[in-house]
């Protein structure tokens, strides 16, 4: 099946060789499908820094940089035009992951040639004229020219082609050890029919409910019993109320900074050309497809030859149809076993290159628009594919993007103004009072309250860098300057009110509430385990119920990972129904502020024809959750031993400092 089709959003490229990607993409797998992204090859200078060895290999400083920065950019792609903006904190961000990759990478390479694992020559040829890279050195299936494909790799990554050839085996030879590791998992038919049922089984109940609520309604403590509490838990009002701070500042605004800015056309051409490398539309093709599946080895790894000779009958024969006129669409929607393209006629709508199974891909991306293909197999099982659209590899012209780069220039140039005005009116503030200085420049001054850390002042709106320059500052200090997302603010600190602990009065109302709080839920805890007592001790749940108040219903049939009001979710202590017989009666059942007590009513078991129509979909969910545990099991092993043997040797001094300047890496 095809790969992308089984999950959605930002994990659809991990599947299966996903976790593989996650671990060891940060060199050429996401480097090349449609362009050179060149500051991920960029040299370190020697001295930078080392941040870890791997089995003698360095991982230096710059390596964990430039794999922050292209994960940031990753990241970066679902925010627009707020990227730039806040592409210093996902930067940031990144830079543990990047460590953590880079350690993985390379402690996998050194396993891989350990084990006797190869990569040859003609491997790296092929998957450079056949593979991900082939749009960007072998368009049309034409091979650019040594002196153009050098000139590529010299100019746009800094590389010679002997070093990206051997990063690329080094990826083909991380793909190797994959399979290895992940390839041998299999499904037995009894785990199949096990998930089978716990996903498909329906229960219907009566059940009995106590809410706490109700049961708070009914508190009403004296004085005498809140002091008690107040007396009893004094420990952890100490201090409660925070430390506060009153402070004046004045904002030089971003915004206004920007609103006096040109941007002028040399300034979007040198943006662009930096940048160019986003603007890259990858090759595309629009295509859709019937899928007739396969048998998965069995748990002694042989293939039930006849369930595959049954499956290319069914798909010839569907090929036939189509030559014969039949319409693809109506057949997917009839005989297609792919669960997710069949509703909808076959289409998979755009797919670029390392998003399908490789036989799937190199069909596609070979046939010509309008073409369907012969049978294709896959490790899912027969394919008729057809090309409803194909697009070229391209890049976006500077007047397509100049829309987006606009805003983001300006923003950069008003972040600048804005800085070297605050920077100037807090030299005058230092020299003759921030009053006076910020009059001077007409920027209004804001005197607050006493305030906490996290609270939110006039003009600011959330400002923690701010917040945290104001609640660092010592008293009686000079004016001095902090950034926020409003742009640059020079305050200063006029007075602070140390945190306290609050007397009785001050929160009896708090007080009260906790009180209540904590009554009702073990008063609920005590009644619904009363009530689950008696009604088994009576067999009548409700008998029981109307004894001690609770109020009874009756679900309808419900599945597994359903919902049942008052009870929740039936995946979590409700799922107890799913093993009792009709007539049982369950224990206490709490689910959050109420809780219950279940009488089974009627079990229903899916049928087989039910289980004939999921099989083969569990079947996929199953084995592909098995090979990424086994692998990610592996990895995580692998690594822990290496760094037990001392084959892996961190610098945690450097990987704090990085982590602590990651942001840098935006500005």
């Amino acid at each position: 099946m095809i790969r992308f089709l089984q999950k959605s959003g930002q994990t659809t490229k991990y599947v299966l060789g996903g976790l593989l990607l996650i671990i060891c993409a940060s060199m050429v797998i996401t480097l090349i499908p449609g362009g050179l992204q060149g500051d991920v090859f960029t040299g370190g200078t020697p001295g930078q820094g080392t941040i870890a060895k791997v089995d003698g290999a360095d991982i230096s400083t710059d390596d964990v940089r430039q794999t922050a920065r292209q994960n940031a950019q990753q990241d970066a792609q679902r925010y627009g035009e707020m990227a730039a903006k806040i592409m210093p904190f996902l930067i940031q961000q990144e830079t543990t992951r990047a460590v953590d990759q880079l350690i993985s990478r390379q402690a996998l390479l050194s396993e891989a040639a350990r084990m006797g694992l190869r990569v040859t020559p003609g491997e790296v040829k092929d998957e450079l004229q056949h593979g991900r890279y082939a749009a960007t050195f072998f368009p049309g299936g034409n091979f650019i020219g040594q002196a153009e494909y050098e000139d590529q790799l010299q100019r746009q990554a800094n590389m010679t082609p002997a070093k990206f050839e051997e990063a690329v085996g080094h990826d083909i030879l991380l793909t190797k050890l994959q399979a290895l590791i992940s390839g041998s998992a299999s499904v037995s038919e009894a785990e199949i029919h096990g998930q089978f049922l716990k996903q498909n089984a329906k229960v219907k109940f009566d059940y009995a409910v106590l809410k706490q609520d109700d049961l708070r309604k009914g508190l009403h403590p004296t004085d005498e019993e809140l002091k008690a509490y107040y007396e009893g838990h004094k420990a952890s009002y100490a201090n409660s109320v925070p430390e506060k701070r009153k402070v004046k500042y004045a904002v030089v605004e971003t915004a206004k900074a920007e609103d006096g800015v040109k941007i002028t056309t040399d300034d979007l051409q040198a943006y662009y050309n930096q940048h160019r490398d986003q603007y890259h539309v990858p090759e595309q093709v629009k295509v859709s497809h019937i899928l007739i599946k396969t048998p998965l080895p069995g748990p002694d790894g042989k293939v039930d030859e006849k369930g595959v000779a049954e499956a290319q009958h069914r798909a010839e024969d569907l090929l036939k149809q189509l030559k014969g006129g039949a319409k693809l669409e109506d057949l997917a929607k009839k005989y297609s076993e792919d669960p997710g393209s069949g509703k909808q006629g076959g289409s998979l709508g755009w797919i670029g290159k390392g998003q399908t199974v490789p036989e799937f891909e190199k069909t596609a991306f070979s046939l010509p628009k309008g073409q369907i293909s012969d049978l294709v197999k896959s490790s899912y099982g027969f394919h008729i594919i057809r090309v409803d659209d194909k697009q070229e590899a391209h890049t976006k012209s500077l007047d397509e993007v100049k829309a987006e780069i606009e805003p983001i220039l300006k923003h950069q140039k008003g972040q600048q103004i804005a800085q070297k005005q605050a920077e100037d009116l807090l030299k005058q503030a230092r020299a003759q009072g921030l009053d006076a200085a910020a009059a001077a420049q007409h920027i209004p001054v804001i005197n607050s309250d006493f305030v906490a850390r996290k609270d939110i002042l006039p003009g600011l709106g959330p400002a923690t860098q701010f917040m945290d320059a104001v609640f660092s500052e010592a008293e009686k200090s000079p004016p001095d300057v902090a950034p926020s997302s409003q742009g640059v603010v020079v305050f200063q600190l006029l007075a602070v009110k140390p945190a306290s602990t609050p007397t009785f009065e001050e929160i009896r109302t708090k007080i009260e509430e906790e009180f209540k709080n904590e009554r009702s839920s073990v008063l609920l805890s005590q009644k619904i385990q009363e009530l689950s007592d008696r009604a088994k001790a009576e067999h009548d749940l409700k008998r029981a119920a109307k004894e001690l108040g609770a109020t009874m219903k009756t679900s309808d049939f419900v599945l597994p990972d359903g919902q049942v009001p008052d009870v929740g979710s039936m995946s979590g202590q409700a799922s107890v129904a799913f093993n009792m017989k009709p007539g049982e009666i369950s224990g206490p059942i709490n689910s959050g502020t109420d809780a219950v007590v279940l009488a089974v009513l009627e079990n229903q078991q899916p049928t087989d024809a039910d289980y004939a129509a999921k099989r083969d979909q569990i079947r996929d969910q199953l084995l592909l959750q098995k090979q990424q545990e086994r692998f990610a099991l592996f990895v995580s092993s692998l690594v822990d031993e290496m760094t037990r043997s001392g084959k892996i040797k961190r610098n945690e001094e450097e990987i704090k400092l990085l982590s602590r300047n990651g942001s840098e890496q935006g500005m």
